[in-house]
């Protein structure tokens, strides 16, 4: 079910989507920054919480599955292999060939596997509420799927190789660890060799006094294989109060001391030192966050870890991260002697191995957003185009949504109708859909004699005409269809005469007269 066990300790992950924060308005932002927000100070005291955020490279091989148009021996497979080519420079060119996945894992410790189980039951159910309130979608991760995530960091490249059937494993006796480890892990003082990658584990060592809410985007925007985890250790509220009640006192107390030995030496005017009263100040702006304005205290630490095919590709890599941080005045450290456990505490796995802890409460730790924006890809969908953010491509596949209509707005010349001409294309080459196009200025008429399709030309002079007196099985959805069918051919009289010159006696006589042309077709007749 998805339930690691590390001696006394259990985990347990959660996998939840993006949501649209780095594009939304200003409202929206502060909206999702509180509903995040609430979901920290949700967490449990019991237990500790590690957010993930994992880049994974783009496996071409699995793309090309998921993506690419099959060929279907018709004439039309050479627009398909056209279209595939487009796909695939989209993905070579773009900037980012990364997905990100996002995982919670809660972790606590417990005497049996059955006390983790009903603890898991009521927390995972609480954060799956609160982050569908984020509009994030989550699941739950069961054993294999997290020995995937696993898999596919330690054998990069190797994605399509997973098989791992726990139940085969355990009747044959084989470890399931032999297709998940690395061929071979060698730890050095500062990186990692791992199989033939290079990685290095590095740690947030000095915050900001101010971080803005786009630093762990930043970080996550290079494109490579790398995980970012922050680990939180929520405090209960009681014993948090008691503790900065306390330092308060020892700073009270220091003030207090120092100007009795002012006053000892007739200094009855002196003003209490810069940094004593800074101590003061932001001691009692801790009580009050957490007295009255429903913050928690909680210790956290952030650890990151990333891959490479070369050491100076390694080094390189780190060097642009620690820019990253240090634009927004922090200071990313590499872990020294600590690679070993630097990789366990990266990975989703509910472990922490660095203690490198920092004290923050709810909204300085909320501002360490992991949302960045949504990404598309819906399975058999179309392409619409590519993230503004991330560069990906946006894969949609409308009948899948709970109404699939869509109009097509925008100024002139901004490309309306070649959207819906794409998506005719994307339609008639991948699906057997009936496309229908009404169509007064026959803008479509290349496009749809290119792929086959038939045109039909309505007008006076062409030798199609639309028969107004037609009439089907069913028509009239149960209502008597004479009488709907006389009312259309009044209307219809009316719009060629004009309105309002159509006496009550030519009315009636055209009544009468669609009364009896389909007197003699309908069983039993209709009195006109």
């Amino acid at each position: 079910d998805g339930i690691f066990q590390f001696g006394s300790k259990f985990s347990k992950t959660i996998r939840f989507s993006d949501i649209n924060y780095a594009i939304a308005s200003k409202e929206d932002k502060t909206s999702m920054f509180l509903g995040y927000s609430e979901l920290l100070n949700a967490l449990d005291t019991g237990s500790t919480t590690k957010l993930t955020i994992n880049n994974k490279r783009l496996n071409r091989q699995d793309f090309e599955q998921k993506i690419l148009l099959p060929r279907q021996d018709d004439y039309l497979d050479g627009y398909r292999a056209e279209y595939n080519a487009m796909l695939m420079d989209k993905v070579t060119d773009s900037s980012n060939s990364v997905v990100q996945e996002r995982y919670i894992t809660l972790s606590v410790h417990r005497k049996s596997i059955e006390e983790a189980r009903a603890f898991f039951d009521r927390v995972t159910a609480d954060v799956t509420t609160r982050l569908s309130h984020l509009d994030a979608h989550s699941e739950e991760l069961d054993a294999v799927e997290r020995l995937r995530v696993l898999h596919d960091f330690y054998r990069t490249g190797e994605e399509t190789e997973f098989h791992v059937d726990l139940r085969d494993l355990m009747r044959k006796g084989h470890s399931f660890k032999d297709s998940i480890c690395p061929d071979s892990l060698e730890f050095k003082k500062d990186y990692f060799v791992m199989g033939d990658k290079f990685g290095r584990v590095l740690f947030l060592k000095e915050y900001a006094s101010y971080i803005k809410d786009s630093m762990i985007s930043e970080l996550t925007a290079l494109n490579r294989t790398m995980m970012l985890s922050i680990d939180v250790i929520p405090v209960p509220t009681d014993e948090a109060v008691r503790e900065m009640q306390n330092r308060l006192l020892g700073v009270e107390t220091n003030v207090t001391n120092w100007q009795r030995r002012q006053n000892s030496n007739n200094n009855f005017s002196a003003v209490v030192p810069y940094d004593l009263e800074q101590q003061r100040k932001e001691t009692r702006e801790m009580l009050d966050d957490l007295t009255t304005r429903d913050q928690r205290m909680m210790f956290a630490v952030v650890t990151l870890v990333h891959l490479a095919d070369s050491k100076e590709e390694l080094d390189s890599d780190t060097d642009a991260l620690q820019s990253a941080a240090r634009k927004h005045l922090c200071q990313l450290s590499t872990l020294n002697w600590q690679q070993a456990d630097g990789l366990v505490t990266a990975l989703p796995l509910g472990l922490r191995r660095i203690d490198a802890l920092r004290t923050l409460t709810t909204e300085a730790l909320a501002v360490l957003m992991p949302f960045k924006a949504q990404e598309v890809r819906d399975q058999g969908g179309v392409y619409y185009g590519q993230n503004v953010i991330s560069k990906n491509l946006i894969i949609a596949n409308r009948k899948e949504l709970l109404n699939g209509n869509g109009f097509v707005l925008g100024v002139s010349g901004s490309g309306k109708s070649f959207t819906a001409k794409r998506e005719m294309v994307n339609l008639a080459l991948s699906t057997d859909d009936d496309i229908i196009v009404i169509d007064p200025e026959s803008e479509y008429r290349p496009l749809i004699e290119g792929l086959g399709g038939e045109v039909v030309n309505i007008s006076a002079t062409s030798p199609n005409h639309i028969n107004a007196m037609d009439m089907e099985q069913g028509y009239g959805d149960g209502e008597n269809p004479v009488v709907l069918k006389s009312e259309f051919l009044l209307s219809l009289c009316e719009q060629l005469m004009g309105d309002r010159l159509l006496s009550a006696k030519e009315k009636s006589i055209i009544d009468r007269c669609t009364a009896n042309v389909y007197h003699s077709y309908i069983k039993g007749g209709y009195q006109g």
